[in-house]
């Protein structure tokens, strides 16, 4: 790369020191508010820029890419997960793509253990009695949950966060059960205490809880579709601070309407931020914004991922967090 200063264009606001580092080290353009692109801000970007920082609010797809100038080389994408971007295409096209991982993996699972609870416990209707003011004091049968200890914990995808997962559940004196493209190592399953299932079916019937944390592809689609959720248990929930796009949503909503399952906590909604409104009328269902990951901290070291990736290409070495297409 010419020795001058790269053109780097981020997508979304980052926190502010993350930009002020960037501004420091490269010709950066930031963004003056928080909305995401527009397809024609995209396509401008992706035709001046060295560098494109984009998140997982723009879709970066094979037709952007071919409006893309000479000049972009590297997609830093701010974010572990890179369903949004087609990186076989920016690969062909000879531009690099890297990703943010590991970063959020213990907030995330934070989140699920906080969803876990919350469904359990019923937290936001009595949050919801206390904020209306309608509490009229303690009673042996009010807003009677459930016990997480001794419960049995499948978990969907024993990757990183998986893994996290599994060791606070633990804690919680909660049976941790998974299923995996692949089984864990006979050591690591034995330092999680985790039982593997190699059959998906077989584990979702006959656990309390289930807790989504595999990565959208095309084979994880749906993967929680109709017929898997019939065979829950119907005083079974279900968790997902993965993608939404691993459960069939409106299958999760009748069974949820018909009593079928008993609960649901999801941070992450099959059409992004368009939730099937008939959830919203649930009182055992859980919604929160897409939270997972949400901590100053987390969002701070992916920023400082990013400025390692961009800045490790341009002193001519490959990004140490480049994706290539077989990782997904």
């Amino acid at each position: 790369m010419p020795s001058q200063r790269l053109s780097v264009v981020v997508t979304r606001r980052l926190p502010e020191v993350v930009e002020k580092r960037m501004a420091e080290l490269f010709d950066v353009t930031l963004r003056d508010d928080d909305r995401p692109m527009t397809r024609e801000e995209l396509v401008a970007a992706v035709q001046k820029a060295d560098v494109l920082v984009p998140t997982v609010t723009d879709q970066i797809d094979a037709a952007l890419l071919a409006q893309a100038g000479e000049r972009l080389k590297l997609i830093a994408h701010y974010g572990a997960g890179v369903d949004t971007l087609d990186v076989a295409t920016a690969r062909q096209r000879g531009i690099l793509v890297s990703n943010t991982p590991g970063v959020v993996t213990e907030d995330t699972a934070d989140m699920t253990m906080a969803l876990i609870l919350a469904v359990t416990r019923r937290i936001p209707e009595g949050l919801a009695a206390m904020q209306s003011g309608q509490w009229t004091g303690w009673a042996p049968t009010a807003f009677l949950g459930g016990r997480v200890g001794g419960r049995r914990l499948g978990i969907l995808g024993m990757g990183r966060i998986g893994q996290a997962v599994a060791r606070r559940a633990h804690a919680f004196g909660m049976q941790v059960h998974y299923h995996n493209r692949k089984r864990l190592r006979p050591e690591i399953e034995q330092g999680l205490q985790a039982t593997y299932w190699e059959s998906l079916d077989q584990m979702v019937s006959r656990m309390d809880i289930i807790s989504v944390n595999c990565p959208h592809t095309p084979s994880t689609f749906h993967l929680i579709n109709a017929r898997r959720l019939k065979l829950m248990k119907p005083t079974a929930v279900i968790v997902n601070t993965s993608r939404g796009e691993v459960i069939d949503e409106n299958a999760l909503t009748r069974g949820l309407r018909a009593g079928e399952i008993a609960g649901a906590g999801l941070d992450v909604f099959e059409r992004g931020h368009e939730i099937n409104p008939r959830l919203r009328e649930l009182p055992n269902v859980v919604l929160l914004p897409h939270m997972g990951s949400a901590t100053l901290e987390g969002r701070v070291e992916m920023g400082e991922k990013v400025i390692i990736n961009i800045k490790t290409f341009a002193d001519g070495h490959r990004p140490p967090d480049q994706v290539v297409p077989s990782m997904f």
